[in-house]
């Protein structure tokens, strides 16, 4: 399928712009950077703590910042998952004894800001059913409810099966829990006199040391380092060296650029970042590799054609294909950007400037660095004879003067 036929656009006429542009973007990200002290590293690298908390109504993130600022030290980010009712709160941490102490922090400032007046109950949403049945046994053998311990145990169970599955986690009081399996009247008044019912309820707890933080980093910097170098061999190996060179240098800035705007704009670089760096260079590679397949095919039938013309002929070639594989893709991408949420937010924007960087370096980038090359090549082979022609013109003037 061709959107364009028998295209003639002069690309490399028009190069100087992105050039410069790249050359702008590329100095303000690393200016950025220097600054700051380097890229922003999520808590996947710097190490930390990661809470999700569900609220039962749109939750306070203005709050909940203030209130843990106040508890916790170090920065502390509160993100609302875009339409829903939960949050994602990051913690630093300094070394791996204060793991367990932040989050156990983190619960208890919860609790005694949005649970107060409920101290000495238990909370169904934040526990789970071995704690539920501990709590009940007593008072229902108090109340006069007959129940055997595997009974209260199911009974258990079932409330906390029924809270996770069709609650999400989160009950609001004691009368949803009517029609759970075994919960009789006295035992909802039961529940009601020992229990509480906190606005909220902790989802799920992602904890990361500092050292397996600093190993994540170390590990993500190598694999990009590898794939790239792995891509230069290849494209040596299949091509020439200077194609694998233009394409490495191509995509190493489409890196840097991308990075750099991260820094830029402020966004943390995460694992999923990294996952779509490393996708971005294999897609920028793939693209620069089939420009580059198509100068090799046409250097074999375009023989007298200047070369800067037939670079310029295969990037119109493979004109229509660029656009339906960068076009679809980059379309996805704006929509997982757009709509994705919080969680996906870094993942989705380095795809988005990654497809637009990586499309115009694979015409701007690398095929003017072969363009360069040639260039100089074709100098070279015109000063040489040149050069032997002007040494044997000297040498016959130093014979006739001897005579």
């Amino acid at each position: 399928m061709q959107i364009f036929k028998n295209t003639n656009f002069d690309f490399l006429g028009k190069k100087w712009p992105f050039i410069i542009g790249s050359l702008v973007l590329t100095v303000a990200g690393l200016g950025s950077m220097a600054m700051k002290g380097g890229p922003r590293y999520g808590i996947d690298f710097r190490g930390g703590a990661l809470m999700y908390v569900l609220f039962n109504q749109s939750p306070p993130v203005d709050r909940v910042r203030s209130v843990l600022s106040a508890k916790i030290p170090g920065e502390i980010s509160v993100v609302n998952i875009t339409r829903t009712n939960e949050v994602i709160i990051g913690t630093e941490i300094s070394d791996e004894r204060t793991l367990n102490a932040n989050r156990q922090t983190m619960v208890e400032v919860l609790e005694n800001t949005f649970n107060a007046g409920q101290q000495g109950k238990l909370d169904i949403n934040n526990s789970g059913s071995a704690a539920l049945a501990e709590r009940l046994r007593d008072p229902l053998q108090r109340a006069g409810v007959a129940l055997d311990e595997q009974k209260l145990q199911d009974v258990a169970k079932a409330i906390t099966d029924f809270k996770n599955t069709q609650r999400s986690g989160l009950v609001r009081d004691a009368g949803d829990l009517a029609g759970v399996s075994g919960v009789t009247p006295q035992i909802a008044q039961v529940l009601k006199q020992e229990c509480t019912f906190a606005p909220f309820t902790i989802r799920q707890t992602e904890v990361v040391g500092p050292k397996v933080g600093t190993e994540l980093r170390n590990k993500a910097i190598l694999a990009t380092l590898y794939a790239l170098a792995g891509m230069l061999v290849y494209i040596a190996f299949r091509f020439e060296w200077i194609y694998g060179l233009a394409a490495v240098i191509a995509v190493f800035h489409d890196t840097i650029i991308t990075i750099g705007l991260f820094s830029l704009f402020g966004k943390e670089i995460s694992l999923t970042v990294i996952a779509a760096i490393l996708t971005l260079v294999g897609y920028s590679m793939n693209d620069t590799i089939v420009t580059f397949d198509r100068i090799r095919e046409n250097l074999k039938l375009m023989r007298r054609e200047k070369f800067e013309n037939l670079v310029n002929i295969s990037i119109n070639q493979t004109l229509s294909r660029t656009i339906l594989t960068s076009g679809l893709t980059f379309l996805t991408a704006v929509a997982l950007w757009l709509f994705g949420g919080p969680v996906l937010n870094g993942f989705s924007f380095a795809l988005v400037i990654g497809i637009i960087v990586g499309t115009y370096s694979s015409i701007f980038v690398a095929s003017p660095i072969l363009v360069f090359w040639q260039s100089w090549l074709e100098g070279r082979k015109r000063t040489a004879p040149a050069a032997v022609s002007a040494v044997k013109d000297t040498g016959g003037k130093k014979a006739v003067r001897t005579r």
